[in-house]
């Protein structure tokens, strides 16, 4: 009997102690989403994306005008390329583009497993296509997304 007592008495801590992990693993779940929607972070907002095979996730995003951004990129099933337009669509490509990049590329290479991170301020409200520029395989054509800047 006081062997089946101290088993019974140990279960109950190891579930005790276990639904704590869950509950704080949830916690950071949760954090980690509102982190990946894009909550403005004070002056930055911060978007964590991901590039896999004919997907970019999220898209769209949607940022505020003037607002800092971290675009941050993680290639999870091979390389793969980020390339958007400066100016919106439908809006005139002469003058300060739409976009302004802290170190402009025309095209960033997303290396599988690596996050590639491109700073830039949106300035002008409009929708920003962007699409992958690395050959990525029969589906690279219809690897696109946008980015829309909201008043």
């Amino acid at each position: 009997m006081r062997i089946f007592l101290r088993t019974i008495s140990l279960l109950a801590v190891t579930a005790i102690s276990a639904a704590g992990s869950f509950s704080s693993a949830a916690q950071q779940v949760g954090h980690q989403a509102a982190v990946q929607t894009g909550a403005p972070n004070g002056n930055v907002q911060v978007i964590n994306m991901t590039a896999k095979k004919y997907v970019f996730t999220p898209s769209p995003i949607h940022v505020k005008k003037g607002t800092r951004v971290e675009l941050r990129i993680t290639a999870i099933d091979h390389r793969h390329g980020f390339k958007i337009n400066i100016y919106p669509d439908g809006g005139s490509t002469k003058g300060a583009p739409g976009l302004e990049f802290t170190s402009p590329k025309d095209c960033w290479t997303l290396q599988k497993g690596q996050t590639v991170t491109i700073d830039f301020v949106a300035r002008t409200p409009g929708h920003y296509p962007f699409k992958c520029c690395k050959f990525c395989g029969f589906g690279h054509m219809g690897m696109k997304g946008e980015l829309i800047v909201d008043e």
